[in-house]
């Protein structure tokens, strides 16, 4: 605990996306945009599922869980780097960097093992359809969305707890948009190599768990919808897979574009425009790719839209 008081950094500078004044207003409004699609596309999401009945299955409840992820993960970034843009100095204090840091870490983890339990769900669905109110009960699901959240704080916690033990006496420039751990590895004047032993070994359990998840998932699910013998079974079977594939596909994609790249190819500006995609535009692209694919999405959301508007009609009439 002694290395602990020897931090003489109290805030750091957050260098933010770019240098350039011309380009600040514009980006202001363009994530401004971004944020406020991500944050009623993904609130509308969480109440189409709580209201609508139909919805009330595990595959759904999974999906609300994850459009709830998404909604605090923007929210821990997004707002504080639009102060970025109109500000000279975009300053953040040493508790609160070390908060952003921790509560990002929560819901990035979060994310990964959603991802992977919504696969093991659609998995069940489609091979082991006569087990599936059984095997995927809402006890069940309760315990599995409990999971996935206790993965991502105790991961966190534990990459928290060694970063707030490093000393930081001297730089305080972070050169990113937000307190993430590598940037903040920079700064610091003491020996980094046990926060980079744990992150390596935190990173590869839990991306590599998620990963081997729906790829198992997807190889029963494909052997399942290959003996289905009806080709509308056989698209039906494959439509109710469509959006999960393409948000693991954008997700897992875009951490491998930030992370699989050689140090001399992955520059300083690559590396916040590759994070600008996995922080800020995946939380947005989930409830669309969820609701333009998805036909019980759809439909509820029309049921409800005339529900809303027919009890207003009704109200004006009295």
């Amino acid at each position: 605990m002694e290395e602990v008081n020897q931090t003489t950094v109290t805030e750091f500078i957050l260098n933010g996306l770019t240098d350039n004044p011309e380009l600040q207003l514009p980006l202001f409004l363009i994530f401004l945009g971004v944020y406020l699609v991500t944050v009623v596309g993904n609130l509308g999401m969480i109440i189409l599922i709580l209201f609508s009945s139909q919805l009330h299955t595990p595959m759904y409840y999974l999906l609300s869980s994850l459009s709830f992820i998404d909604c605090c993960q923007s929210t821990v970034i997004t707002p504080k780097m639009l102060v970025n843009f109109v500000t000279e100095k975009n300053v953040i204090s040493y508790p609160e960097c070390i908060a952003q840091f921790y509560f990002f870490g929560a819901f990035a983890v979060a994310e990964c093992h959603m991802l992977g339990v919504m696969a093991y769900d659609r998995y069940v669905a489609i091979s082991k359809p006569l087990l599936y109110n059984v095997t995927m009960s809402y006890q069940v699901c309760l315990w599995m969305i409990a999971g996935v959240y206790g993965m991502g704080f105790i991961s966190t916690t534990v990459l928290a707890f060694f970063m707030i033990r490093l000393v930081f006496c001297k730089a305080n420039i972070i050169r990113h948009y937000f307190c993430d751990f590598f940037p903040l590895l920079e700064l610091s004047c003491s020996s980094t190599f046990v926060n980079e032993v744990i992150v390596l070994f935190l990173s590869s359990f839990n991306i590599l768990i998620p990963v081997v998840t729906i790829l198992s998932s997807y190889i029963f699910i494909l052997v399942s919808i290959l003996n289905i013998q009806s080709s509308g079974g056989r698209r039906k079977a494959f439509s109710t897979c469509s959006s999960h594939i393409l948000a693991v596909a954008i997700f897992f994609g875009s951490l491998a574009f930030m992370y699989l790249q050689p140090s001399s190819v992955n520059s300083l500006d690559q590396s916040k425009l590759s994070s600008v995609f996995y922080t800020i535009i995946v939380p947005m692209l989930n409830p669309m790719i969820y609701s333009l694919k998805n036909k019980d999405v759809k439909i509820s959301l029309r049921k409800l839209i005339q529900k809303l508007s027919f009890h207003s009609t009704k109200n004006d009439f009295h």
